[in-house]
């Protein structure tokens, strides 16, 4: 493939870069140098056709990746990048509903963002009210069925809703009277009133159709379908619609993301050009051969394959463990191995697994061996209790209102305030129709609660209101030491020190936003923070082995991968197995093998200890997808390993899915009572198909949820 010398950039790179006018879809490998393009198209805009950066938007879908983007943007445009707008899906709804939320009945622009764990609560507190126990429905799966109906802009009030369980459409209801008296939204509501707002106002949507006049979009295959409406509208008057995506990589099919959407592209836009990028900058050949062979067993994909000029490589290592135990002794031999026989730093080292549950025996592993690690992914630090609070005292001085917040503080430090004067405030608020603060105001007015109560209560609307009166709310350093002064938050945490350091991070955390930015608010701050993870601090800087799950791995590279827990059930995940969705299971794999630069190191186990007992297990059909000839066997001569039932062979892999042939095409029926392994008693709502193929719908209340499962594994 021949060079572009003036940017360095290969043939298809080049002309991805260099295309001006109407839809383009950039099909790009894993290793191909995406986000390269889409900064190396903004600055060619500028540069060579005058585009003015106010007209041009980029979308991504990490904090991480947009801040990357925008630093290369302005390493390459300086000064004149500064008004692109560049960030991602939520953070770029953010900014149009600051502007503009008010043109919705019932929202105004100082409204604050819930966190899923304010979501959780307030979505328990409307069950609560409705009298709908756990046993109904559970509340995260309310949740996740209210977080699914906004990802497809279904309202509390649309007729789609009737798809939804019948305890959820009323939870939902409540949940949405409930977000707009406190004047909050959930992170579902950034994208969902975005839509809203652009097809009630054609005012608004065009004006940033004007605007918008080049749209560029990041990780196109994770689009859900919200988010393609979004992009569908802005783009829909200059048509300069120019997507970077790979099918192969489209790994979040469970939080909503549509693959149909990068497959559909040239349905969509009927005058769209396609440019593959299929040189791979990362990866030996070796693994690239791997990974090609694994995703052709996918039959929904465009046709690609990775090649490279780097080297060809090791094989890849494959290593089948006696048990779950000997799986992390091996791993932690293989680290330690890697240390003294090669050059291998640990943070050029990564564990991924499928499910967090996996990593326990890994680290004990690697503690035993002294092996520095660093989990990615475990308890995060924006929900930490004690940064909760602070936050929660913030959003309430921003907003009143905030009925979630306000309850959360409203005991801490303990002052005295249980739960049935909460209960004697709900009421209240219920009667009167307000909101939890002024309802408060109501009681001590009214005088309509007891005195030993009262008193309590007026002590903290004391306090609030000299939170809330604080002269320089947009000093954030000052107010937050406000706070904790006022609020004596410090002395509750006199013996836990890591917790009082956390509070000090905070601190810092506030000095660095108030550094950066030009004339920083309260809000901003708020906001920047409701729109943060953990994994946009992921550091390559620790010398230390990186633990996180397959999903959390997306993104990142490292010289030498370990991949553990390759069995059946396991990956490909019993979940995603009888729900269908083993394609997205290969994906993920194949994601793993492609995050790897030199070597690539599989495990799984014979055994595995799951809920306190041993259980055999059988290797993931994908090693049997892998090319033989690429493939490095190692297994343990145990009784009764997988190798010790088969005959001699050399690196020979197959490997035996087990499958249920049920003769009886019409067991299965509606309203039928079946018993599942791993969910219990369900009842059968709805039956597509016939024989092993037929889909069915199982309410199975231990979940307190629907399951859709391939008849062939059914048991009954």
């Amino acid at each position: 493939m021949s060079t572009s010398h003036k940017n360095n950039l290969n043939t298809d790179q080049s002309r991805a870069v260099k295309h001006l006018g109407g839809p383009l879809l950039v099909l790009a490998g894993a290793g191909s140098g995406k986000t390269r393009i889409i900064t190396e198209r903004i600055s060619n805009l500028i540069s060579e056709h005058n585009v003015r950066p106010f007209n041009i938007l980029a979308v991504t879908f990490t904090n991480k990746a947009a801040n990357e983007m925008k630093e290369r943007v302005y390493r390459l445009a300086q000064k004149e990048a500064k008004n692109v707008w560049i960030g991602t899906f939520h953070s770029t709804c953010l900014r149009i509903l600051k502007r503009d939320i008010n043109k919705l009945d019932g929202y105004n622009r100082n409204f604050i963002i819930y966190d899923d764990g304010d979501q959780l609560k307030l979505i328990k507190d409307c069950m609560g009210r409705l009298n709908i126990g756990d046993k109904l429905v559970s509340p995260k799966s309310a949740r996740s069925q209210i977080d699914g109906a906004k990802n497809k802009t279904i309202g509390p009030n649309d007729p789609e809703l009737r798809e939804y369980d019948k305890h959820v459409q009323r939870i939902y209801s409540l949940y949405e009277e409930e977000l707009r008296k406190s004047n909050a939204l959930d992170f579902g509501d950034l994208l969902h009133l975005t839509v809203k707002l652009l097809e009630k106002n054609p005012d608004v949507l065009e004006s940033y159709q004007n605007q918008f006049q080049y749209i560029l979009v990041d990780e196109y295959q994770d689009t859900n379908h919200v988010q393609y409406k979004i992009v569908e509208m802005l783009s829909r008057k200059h048509r300069n619609i120019f997507v970077v995506g790979d099918d192969n990589q489209s790994i979040y099919g469970w939080r909503g993301a549509d693959i149909k959407n990068i497959l559909n592209f040239e349905k969509d836009f009927t005058d769209a050009k396609i440019i593959k990028l299929e040189q791979n900058y990362r990866s030996t050949q070796t693994i690239l051969d791997a990974a090609n062979k694994l995703i052709t067993h996918n039959k929904n994909r465009h046709e690609k394959n990775l090649h490279t000029k780097n080297d060809v490589g090791d094989l890849i290592n494959y290593y089948e463990a006696s048990d779950d135990r000997d799986e992390a002794k091996h791993i932690s031999s293989q680290i330690v191995n890697l240390k003294k026989t090669s050059d291998y730093t640990y943070k050029d080292i990564a564990v991924f697994f499928r499910t967090n549950t996996q990593s326990r025996l890994i680290e004990e592993e690697l503690l035993q061996k002294s092996i520095p690690y660093k989990m990615v992914g475990g308890t995060e630090f924006y929900k930490r209790k004690e940064i909760k609070d602070i936050l929660a005292f913030l959003k309430v001085v921003v907003n009143p209102s905030d009925e979630i917040s306000l309850k959360r503080i409203i005991n801490v430090p303990p002052r005295g305030i249980g739960n049935v004067t909460i209960n004697n405030i709900d009421e209240i608020t219920r009667d009167r129709g307000v909101s939890f603060y002024e309802a408060i105001q109501i009681a001590l007015k009214e005088k309509s609660i007891s005195n030993s109560v009262l008193i309590k209560i007026d002590r903290l609307n004391k306090l609030l209101t000299k939170l809330i009166e604080f002269p320089e709310k947009d000093d954030i350093v000052g107010l937050i030491n406000h706070v904790l002064h006022k609020t004596k938050y410090l002395d509750m945490l006199e013996k836990e020190e890591e917790r009082r350091e956390n509070i000090g991070e905070i601190i810092n955390l506030a000095v660095e936003f108030q550094k950066e930015r030009e004339e920083p608010t309260l809000n901003d701050f708020l906001d920047s923070v409701s729109l943060a993870s953990d994994l946009d601090n992921y550091s390559e800087n620790s010398d230390q082995v990186t633990l996180m799950t397959l999903h959390s791995a997306k993104g990142l590279e490292f010289p030498v991968v370990f991949i553990v827990g390759m069995e059946e059930n396991l990956l490909p995940h019993f979940n995603s197995t009888i729900n269908g969705q083993v394609e997205e299971e290969r994906r993920l794999f194949y994601v793993g093998i492609t995050r790897a630069k030199e070597k690539v190191y599989l495990a799984g186990a014979a055994r595995r200890m799951v809920f306190g007992k041993q259980q055999g297990s059988i290797p993931s059909r994908f090693i049997s997808e892998l090319p033989e000839e690429l493939i490095n066997l190692e297994t343990r001569k145990f009784e009764g390993s997988y190798q010790s039932k088969k005959a001699k062979r050399s690196s020979t892999i197959t490997t035996s899915i087990p499958t249920r042939n049920y003769q009886d095409t019409g067991r299965y029926k509606v309203g039928q009572k079946i018993v599942h392994s791993a969910f219990g008693e369900g009842l059968i709502k709805k039956v597509e198909g016939s024989g092993d193929d037929a889909k069915v719908t199982i309410f199975f209340p231990s979940v307190g949820g629907h399951k859709k499962i391939i008849a062939s594994y059914l048991e009954n």
